[in-house]
């Protein structure tokens, strides 16, 4: 046995037709006999008969497999598809492991800012470990390729510049940060507040402009 499928057009529109036909052989000629119109079945269930007269094998999907662990990856992900079209690991250097260690510790402040230590533990707990091969990372080779990066920030530096800048362009940066009051500002840290807020959480945060902006 097996699926049959016919196709035709009318006013633009295509119609498909899936018959369950089985093949027989009658007088030395090879007929075909329609059983079934499988037409009005979804779509991934006529996939499922088809594959199935084809000799596949169908499992219930919980019952194929069981899940030991996941690990968060959408948030890595949808930061990590923005750095690249950005270029940043391009910008960053030669590929080495030096480079992958700077891009992961730079992904991971944007997505989860802590302390060095704290960082290549929570690498294990993301995919960026395994993505980048930086899990169970030591804080000696952090702070060896942030070395490396030390040596680098000059060509960083003048990459971005003639990035995004021209001959004569002025640019101006400043660094502030803001108490805030209540508890549930994702942002914000306990830290050293210029404000004198002893007691409440601050953010942090910098502009950069030109003279367009």
């Amino acid at each position: 046995m097996h699926v049959a499928t016919t196709r035709r057009q009318h006013n633009d529109k295509i119609y498909e037709t899936h018959l369950l036909r089985r093949s027989y052989r009658e007088d030395g000629k090879v007929k075909n006999e329609t059983l079934a119109n499988l037409s009005y079945l979804p779509a991934e269930t006529i996939q499922v008969i088809r594959e199935s007269l084809a000799g596949k094998h169908h499992v219930v999907a919980e019952e194929g497999f069981a899940i030991k662990r996941s690990l968060p990856h959408g948030h890595v992900a949808a930061l990590g598809a923005m750095a690249n079209k950005l270029k940043l690991p391009s910008l960053l250097g030669p590929a080495c492991r030096e480079r992958d260690i700077i891009y992961a510790l730079i992904l991971a402040r944007a997505i989860h800012p802590a302390s060095k230590l704290a960082t290549s533990r929570w690498f294990n707990d993301t995919t960026l470990g395994a993505d980048l091969s930086v899990g169970g990372i030591s804080t000696d080779e952090i702070y060896s390729a942030m070395d490396w990066l030390y040596v680098r920030q000059g060509t960083i530096e003048a990459t971005l510049a003639k990035r995004h800048l021209h001959e004569g362009s002025r640019v101006l940066y400043d660094l502030s940060s803001a108490w805030m009051e209540g508890t549930q500002c994702p942002l914000a840290s306990y830290g050293y507040s210029r404000d004198h807020k002893h007691g409440k959480t601050q953010i942090e945060y910098g502009l950069m402009t030109d003279v367009e902006r």
